[in-house]
């Protein structure tokens, strides 16, 4: 461990042409990490969010929206590979929905809002070196989509996994680029920099930049928010929403004891033994959904007053360098989160927004729910919810984990779950065409079984 290894690690970075401005964030967090920092947020150091502000609230004549939509980006964080899912390429590159994938329901929503609205509402994409071909190859389909003078997407950094036992970068000779990997989503902040992307946006007159996961397809830009933004001087927004026992593991907001600043605490910043705080949906009942909207121009502001790196809490991800071999050697990631920026901007601001807005699949559970007769795609191509009740709880042992798995379970469709309450599939369960759940269902096997074309389930099966 010590400097060996962050020499090693920063002349690789080097090598490969990272901005210095990453490699001063990763000496930054190598440093944190030497020292044995976890990142934890203890319970005892925040408060609850408290009351939030309402979307629904918020009023905002037609002119205030299209002029606050007229100055307004939307950036779509699309470097994430789904490993956990089996996914060895771009996730957003995954079908989803009616034939569709990520990328092209997100192109359609934007280009539906520049028709409604007359405005430019430039979209751009943030990729890994994993997923630049394969999204640029996607969107290529969608005409017009690129905006004259903007790129359609920019790359994000690259720095070397580190082993787990002393630090130093990673040799995997069978796949060299499995030594590398992005540093979490927080780099957008520097990417956004390094790639001249923040300079041009605000040079063409861009005020606020709207943020999300391209596996958020609830997330389409609304001009209530811009709007409220640019009328009370709001530098930094995050949506919330009401938690469910679906939510349990999503991060939360909280107001830090010392200073009263509100932050952001994900799951990988629990402390061990504290997890039930961080799972109680009344004591924390609000979760992130990690749709941001930024003032670019404070945002530059605090950049250039911080030296081009905002200092961000550090997260510590362990995995293996080959993340679909468990055998693999141990690897540490050195991570951040975009949303824990919500601590450097004073007078951030809290959003509470509808379910709707929140339409993420990272599990094949999501993609269950995202894929069943609960949604559907209106005509802007917005998942619109097709139930007046909470959507159900569904909970899909191991045998659905990997994607090519759940796509052999389903491959008649998912079961209707209209009229579920929940659905726990436990064993190795292949089901048929038009089965339909009814109330709180459990299916157990203990050996290979396939449910009948047309089923109707209640209760265990």
């Amino acid at each position: 461990m010590g400097d060996d290894g962050l020499q090693r690690a920063t002349e690789l970075m080097r090598a490969r042409g990272v901005d210095e401005r990453a490699t001063m964030a990763f000496t930054r967090f190598y440093t944190m990490l030497e020292a044995d920092a976890t990142g934890h947020i203890v319970e005892d150091s925040i408060e609850p969010l408290g009351e939030v502000q309402a979307l629904a609230d918020l009023e905002v004549t037609a002119a205030e929206a299209r002029k606050a939509l007229a100055t307004s980006v939307v950036l779509k964080l699309n470097g994430g590979l789904g490993t956990s899912m089996g996914i060895s390429g771009a996730k957003s590159a995954l079908s989803v929905r009616d034939g569709l994938t990520f990328l092209d329901i997100i192109a359609r929503q934007v280009l539906a809002i520049r028709e409604e609205h007359d405005v430019e509402l430039p979209v751009v994409f943030m990729n890994s070196f994993r997923t630049q071909d394969e999204t640029v190859q996607i969107l290529a389909a969608h005409e017009g989509l690129e905006v004259e003078g903007l790129p359609l997407t920019f790359l994000q950094s690259a720095e070397p996994k580190l082993r787990a036992d002393d630090l130093t970068p990673v040799s995997w000779p069978d796949d060299t680029e499995l030594e590398w990997c992005p540093p979490g989503h927080g780099d957008v902040y520097i990417a956004l920099q390094s790639s001249g992307l923040l300079d041009t946006l605000r040079e063409r007159g861009f005020r606020h930049l709207f943020l999300s996961n391209a596996d958020n397809l609830g997330a389409v830009c609304d001009a209530r928010i811009p709007a409220w933004m640019a009328s009370e001087d709001i530098p930094y927004v995050a949506e919330v929403c009401a938690r469910t026992r679906n939510d349990r593991k999503g991060g939360h907001l909280a107001h830090r004891r010392e200073d009263g600043r509100l932050i952001l605490r994900d799951s990988a910043q629990v402390a061990p033994g504290e997890e039930a705080f961080f799972a109680d949906n009344e004591r924390h009942e609000y979760f992130h959904v990690n749709n941001l909207w930024i003032d670019l121009d404070v945002l530059a502001t605090q950049l250039a007053e911080r030296a081009g790196v905002l200092e961000l809490p550090i997260i510590v991800n362990r995995k293996t360098v080959d993340p679909t071999r468990k055998d693999s050697t141990p690897v540490i990631q050195i991570e951040s989160s975009m949303g824990t920026a919500i601590e450097v901007f004073e007078g951030s601001r809290a959003l509470f927004v509808p379910r709707d807005r929140f339409r993420p699949v990272k599990t094949t559970n999501e993609l269950l729910l995202v894929r069943s007769d609960l949604y559907e795609l209106d005509a802007a191509s917005r998942v619109v919810s097709l139930i007046d009740h909470d959507e159900p709880f569904i909970d899909l042992s191991g045998e659905f984990k990997l994607i090519d798995d759940f796509e052999a379970r389903f491959a008649q469709g998912v079961p209707s779950i209209r009229e579920a309450r929940s659905l726990v599939v436990e064993g190795d369960v292949t089901f048929g065409r038009d089965v339909v759940c009814v109330g709180d269902v459990t299916v157990r096997a203990d050996e290979p079984r396939t449910i009948p074309d047309g089923a109707r389930l209640e209760g265990d099966v």
